[in-house]
Order: C-alpha cells, then structure tokens, then sequence
C-alpha cells in the first residue's frame, strides 16, 4: 500500500458489520484511515462493536437497519450521509442462511434468504449510487460465497441468493464502470464465523473473517486504471 493510511478521507458502509466478516472488514478499513458506518439489525451488538472499533481509534458510526426494508435503507444512507457527508465505499456484506432440502423449506426461508441476500444489495446500492455517480468514483464490494457458483445439499435458497448476487454484481460494473465506480464480488469458501452451518470441519482450516477483509483491503487500492471484478477465496488446506 503506497501510505499508512490509504483510505484516509474516505467513508466506508459496511452492512452485517456488528461481527465475524462484517466487523473484521470494518475494523480492517478503520486501521487504512477509512471513517466506517456499521449496520446491523441487532442494536445492541452493533453498538458495542462500535465502542470495540471507538477504543481502537477508529471513527466508527452505528446505525441499525434491516436491509431488506427500503425505508430502514433510506434512513441508514441518510444518517450516514449526515454523519461523514459522503459514502465513498460500499460493502454488502449481510447475509443469512436457512438450510435444507428444497421440498422441506417454507416459503418464509426462501424470503428470508432472498431479501436479505440479494434484495438488500439491491437496495442499498441503488440508495448509495446516486451520490457516486455526482461525486464520479466510488467503490461497491459485494460479499457473496463460493457456494454461488458450486452447488451443495440442502443449499437451495442460499445457493440462489448468492448466484442471483454475482449475476447482480457484473450487471452493476457494466453500469457503472465508465462513471468511476468500480463493483467486484468476493467469494470465500467457509469462513469460520458464528454463520458457518457446518459442524465438522476443522475451524482452524477454514478461512477467518479476516482473509476476507484482506481481500476487501487488496480491491481499494488496486491501481486505478483497472479494476478486480471478482475474487475466490479459499483455504490454503481443505477443512
């Protein structure tokens, strides 16, 4: 990285950030000199992640939301907006996962899958582009999964979610690529975070929230004449 603090000046959005990737993420930016706003639905927790983020020196604003509610986004993006003035770089991280044979989920799993996964991104890019597109740069970073492009037993719902992010995700570059933005996907394998639904493998194989917010850190600073559009990222040894 060319400084210390390469972020410095610039103000990051970071949903699902009250933990595991969202919170490394977020921590990792705050230590490049970014000012980070923190969502999450848990306000509790993302408060004290906050306070966590705070103590380290780090300029770090907590709003919850529910990203898959238009009006709770428009007041997230507002509230940020009113607290750092701008959103240079944009993370959507929040995502949820319900399990199981396709036959045997309700149509309240498929939803909750869906809307957070993939009409959450959906919404808070379309609320953060705006000032982008007047400002002529930005960055878009959506953490989808390697299981969007490997499918798994009982993965229906989730394996949807993340295919229909990364088709979300290069439709979204081609938007926006000749107006500065830059959006690029990344796809870790199984992160070992209070998320991962499985129980047999070795943790300490398994990729850790931070190797994905190293890979988040890689993207906002590549050189500015091209743009990374989509990472995979795996474990050095299978878990």
């Amino acid at each position: 990285m060319p400084t210390e603090h390469p972020l410095a000046g610039q103000s990051a959005l970071i949903t699902g950030a009250s933990r595991g990737i969202g919170f490394a993420i977020a921590r990792r930016l705050g230590q490049m000199g970014a000012r980070v706003s923190l969502c999450g639905r848990d306000k509790k927790a993302l408060e004290d992640a906050a306070t966590r983020l705070r103590n380290e020196s780090i300029d770090a604003f907590a709003f919850p939301a529910d990203v898959s509610r238009a009006d709770q986004v428009a007041s997230l993006v507002d509230a940020t907006l009113k607290k750092f003035d701008a959103i240079d770089i944009l993370i959507n991280n929040a995502g949820v996962g319900r399990f199981g044979p396709i036959h045997q989920l309700t149509e309240t799993d498929w939803d909750a899958v869906l809307d957070t996964n993939l009409k959450g991104v959906f919404l808070v890019s379309r609320a953060v582009i705006p000032g982008m597109l007047a400002r002529s740069r930005g960055h878009i970073i959506n953490i989808s999964s390697l299981a969007g492009k490997n499918a798994m037993p009982g993965g229906g719902a989730y394996c949807a979610s993340k295919w229909g992010l990364l088709g979300l995700t290069y439709c979204m570059a081609e938007d926006l690529r000749a107006h500065g933005i830059r959006v690029a996907s990344i796809c870790p394998g199984s992160v070992a975070t209070d998320f991962s639904h499985s129980s047999t493998k070795d943790a300490k194989k398994m990729l850790q929230p931070d190797d994905v917010a190293h890979a988040v850190a890689m993207l906002l600073t590549q050189a500015p004449q091209s743009f990374i559009s989509e990472v995979l990222l795996r474990p050095t040894q299978k878990p």
